[in-house]
């Protein structure tokens, strides 16, 4: 019983908890976006969305031909990323997850900016998940196995799905701030 008290008087701090979470996995997803692998590693997301794809030039649905594994340096392919846009679309992307999270984070010190930062953090993490519907690689590719497409997620896939979380975590922080406008009002 002491716990279940202990638990609720602090739900508060959950919310903080969850705002320094989110602070902490945008930062660092945001700031790899700054890495030739990373940005190269996003571009089938990008190439596949109709909610992206016009950020890159050219044709971005020739990715395939261009890919470099992680860690890779084929200099060819990086040509193409370069003309493609890649990486400066990459560099916009990992910024603006950073200033997501930061205003997520400062949720705990001004309501009306986390409120923003929550609803953000939804709204990105929604549109994430739009790449379930649109990138063939977050499914388990038809290579002679029994189980390949829905419901088996590949390793992007997996990726992708966590944004589920995120999602309800910018909903949970949003909402915590709205509370406390609300509360400042009375």
């Amino acid at each position: 019983m002491n716990m279940l008290i202990t638990l609720a008087k602090i739900q508060s701090q959950f919310f903080n908890l969850m705002r320094m979470a989110i602070f902490i996995v945008m930062v660092w997803i945001g700031g790899l976006k700054a890495f030739q692998y990373e940005a190269d590693g996003i571009v089938p997301f990008v190439a596949n969305s109709p909610l992206m794809s016009f950020f890159y030039n050219g044709k971005p649905n020739e990715y395939k031909v261009h890919k470099n594994k992680e860690g890779e340096v084929v200099e060819d392919n990086i040509k193409w990323h370069t003309q493609n846009g890649t990486y400066g679309f990459s560099y916009a992307l990992g910024t603006s997850i950073v200033i997501i999270g930061s205003l997520t984070l400062l949720g705990i010190f001004n309501t009306r900016i986390g409120l923003v930062g929550g609803l953000l953090t939804a709204g990105m993490s929604l549109v994430t998940l739009t790449f379930l519907i649109t990138t063939p690689e977050t499914w388990v590719p038809n290579l002679g196995g029994p189980e390949f497409g829905f419901p088996y997620l590949s390793a992007a896939g997996r990726l992708v799905i966590k944004d589920v979380i995120m999602m309800a975590g910018g909903l949970l922080c949003a909402s915590d701030c709205a509370k406390r406008l609300l509360d400042q009002k009375k």
